[in-house]
């Protein structure tokens, strides 16, 4: 258990007050937005001494609080590390005369992209992640997209974690990186050998212009394809499997359209497919004659997949192939020569579906109660081989290679745990938790099994719910370093993701959003009924958007949990949507509401804002994260929460604000340096919930 820790960090009360709606909106702690917040997102050096000095006597605190744990985070990365094949190879994907693979050595941080002939052979090294990575504290590498005649390679970099990346170019053959430096890039297509298309970031982080490259032109002479004004939508570039055609797609959340250019004719104008209509979603594939499209249209809210003619693609035309069924949500699609698969998921587990020449459509069968996949179609057109990964919160990952012509399913990789794991010494099971509209909430759930459930167990409670995102039932082996020590580990899957189909993100929508908050603690009061856990026991975690889940239920159930661990969490909801100059605001309008136009929006993003509502009561220890290059969830979201907490709550329970100076949203890269984030939440929750812990 945590023991009051004396002369927390208490931020300056500044007030200042802003008006909408009639609404006077007082706040005490908005300096921690820093006025050069976008500079010092790309140089965290430059963020202002005042706030630094805030951040740092916070993260000074965080160690001082977590000091005994000490040995046990450096336990549980030794568990974790232990878990993972360091020397672990990828199967290769074949693709034209080659074969591509990634490979991990012994002890390093970062993988080694591979090229071998199509059928194996001598290894050529084309990118080497850990020496680029060498010189920086910080290192996420982004695309790496090879040329259609495999002879240049692009690749894109971010050094700082602000996702600001800058691409590069290299031959592959020499293993050299031409002079060419393009910054700020989002997304890249290859045209053909010599053209790239690239979508370029601009200072407020909106990808929203895309470029045409020629290879070995000035990129100060590249050529604008497409420039996107509505602040709302976001531009990406990326290139079909047939080779015909490179599609930009520009959309936000619940809306979008898409452009084609043939690759025959790289300097084409881009060809509309259908435009932007309130509501309509659409992704596209080709195949043959026709574009393949997976929608919405026509009142499709799980979706289904239609046809359209390459002459004529617009919605007119379009064909049922896979019709709308509800209830069955189809979630994504691939389109080969003579092969059309998809994923589509029912009652909270996906399936893979695929349908060939002969028009009759198929599955893939799996047996276990709860567990994930992931497709990875070929990059080649003409095949049958179809490649997918499965795993379950039990079953370590399994890559699959499955030929769609004669069914024939063949296992190319288990993860390995070097330390050992037997699937056998661990329960999963799936339970329905009613919320409280009577609305029955999937909860995944993995235990030891000699976990006694008797209500004395702890529980990690995890949760997202936002943007349609559904939360796999799949393996983490870090996970097995709370489940070993008696911890139930469990799974929300909330209103707002879609595990139950569309309507189930639907119902976590503008002034729905309260939902996805009472299905959380509908989950952690039927897990304490069903003997699972206890009251008081249970740590909740969440992220981003999932850190505003436990933010909002912590205000909402504080006496339900042990502990609250909010990762980089969008906390301060109703003050980043009422400003639309932050990135991604406008985009966010959808999910929301638009609290500048609407009083209705205002008052429903008002009654649930975790920072707008901090009270004066006990709260449970609260563990809180923030990256100060972090463009998704800017760094004072988190500062503002703590301090505002500090001052309300009525509680000597620990409260802990720990910010990455030097990193953004998704905090250390590398696949050791990564556990550190991993050992810190464990540690945590292990402390919170103190007693009962093996």
């Amino acid at each position: 258990m945590f023991k009051h820790l004396p002369d927390a960090p208490l931020a300056d009360k500044r007030p200042t007050t802003a008006t909408a709606h009639g609404v006077t909106l007082h706040d005490d702690f908005a300096w921690l937005r820093a006025d050069n917040w976008q500079e010092a997102m790309r140089d965290p050096a430059k963020l202002p001494t005042d706030i630094a000095d805030y951040l740092r006597a916070e993260n000074a605190y965080y160690d001082t609080a977590m000091a005994d744990t000490t040995d046990l985070q450096a336990t549980l990365i030794a568990e974790m590390r232990g878990r993972i094949k360091e020397d672990d190879t990828s199967v290769p994907r074949k693709n034209g005369a080659y074969a591509y693979l990634m490979r991990y050595s012994e002890g390093a941080e970062h993988p080694v992209y591979i090229r071998t002939a199509r059928d194996g052979g001598d290894e050529v090294v084309l990118l080497d992640v850990n020496a680029e990575a060498a010189a920086h504290d910080y290192f996420d590498l982004g695309a790496v997209a090879v040329a259609p005649g495999h002879g240049i390679l692009a690749w894109k970099a971010d050094t700082t974690g602000s996702e600001f990346f800058t691409l590069r170019l290299r031959d592959t053959a020499s293993g050299q990186d031409s002079a060419t430096l393009i910054a700020d890039v989002g997304s890249v297509a290859w045209v053909d050998d010599q053209t790239l298309l690239y979508v370029r970031v601009d200072d407020r982080h909106h990808p929203n212009k895309v470029f045409r490259h020629r290879i070995g032109s000035d990129p100060t002479e590249d050529v604008l394809v497409y420039e996107e004004k509505d602040p709302r939508y976001f531009v990406g570039v990326s290139r079909l499997r047939s080779g015909a055609y490179v599609q930009i797609a520009t959309g936000m959340n619940d809306e979008n359209e898409v452009w084609v250019i043939p690759t025959a004719t790289p300097e084409a104008a881009p060809q509309l497919i259908e435009g932007r209509t309130e509501g309509l979603e659409y992704e596209i594939d080709h195949q043959g004659d026709n574009f393949v499209i997976l929608t919405n249209a026509d009142g499709a809210v799980d979706f289904k997949i239609v046809t359209a003619p390459v002459a004529t693609p617009q919605r007119a035309h379009w064909a049922d192939l896979v019709p709308y069924r509800a209830g069955r949500m189809v979630i994504g699609l691939a389109a080969y020569r003579d092969w059309l698969i998809w994923v589509e998921r029912e009652n909270a587990l996906p399936r893979i579906c695929y349908q060939g020449p002969a028009g009759e459509m198929q599955s893939i069968a799996f047996d276990e109660e709860a567990y994930a996949l992931g497709a990875d179609p070929s990059a080649e057109y003409d095949t049958n081989m179809f490649r997918f990964t499965y795993s379950s919160p039990t079953t370590p990952s399994q890559v699959f290679d499955f030929d769609l012509a004669t069914g024939k399913r063949v296992l190319m990789k288990q993860t390995e745990l070097p330390s050992g794991h037997d699937p056998a010494d661990y329960t999963t099971r799936r339970i329905m938790a009613p919320s409280h509209d009577g609305a029955l909430v999937p909860v995944t759930i993995l235990h030891h099994a000699t976990t006694e459930l008797d209500g004395a167990a702890p529980c990690l409670l995890y949760g997202y719910g936002s943007y349609g995102a559904s939360m796999p039932a799949g393996f983490s082996a870090n996970r097995l370093s709370l489940v070993d020590r008696g911890f139930v580990y469990a799974i929300a899957h909330v209103r707002g993701g879609e595990e139950k189909g569309r309507a189930w993100y639907e119902d976590a929508k503008f002034g729905r959003k309260a939902n996805t908050f009472h299905d959380f603690i509908g989950a952690a009061k039927a897990l304490i009924a069903d003997g699972y856990t206890g009251k008081g026991r249970i740590v909740a975690q969440g992220g981003s958007a999932g850190g505003l889940l436990v933010g909002a239920v912590v205000n909402m159930a504080p006496e339900l949990w042990a502990g609250i661990i909010a990762d980089v969490p969008f906390v301060d909801v109703l003050t980043t949507i009422l400003d639309d100059t932050l990135p991604l605001t406008p985009g966010e309008w959808s999910q929301w509401g638009n609290p500048i136009e609407s009083k209705t929006a205002f008052d429903d993003i008002r009654a649930y804002s975790p920072y707008d509502n901090v009270t004066a009561q006990d709260y449970p220890a609260m563990l809180v994260t923030a990256g100060v290059s972090d463009p998704r969830v800017t760094y004072w979201e988190p500062a503002k929460w703590v301090a505002k907490l500090r001052i309300t709550k009525t509680d000597d329970n620990i409260l802990l604000l720990k910010t990455n100076m030097t990193s953004g949203h998704f905090g250390k890269t590398g696949r050791f340096a990564a556990l550190e984030d991993a050992a810190r939440s464990y540690a945590f929750a292990i402390k919170a919930v103190g007693r009962g812990v093996r």
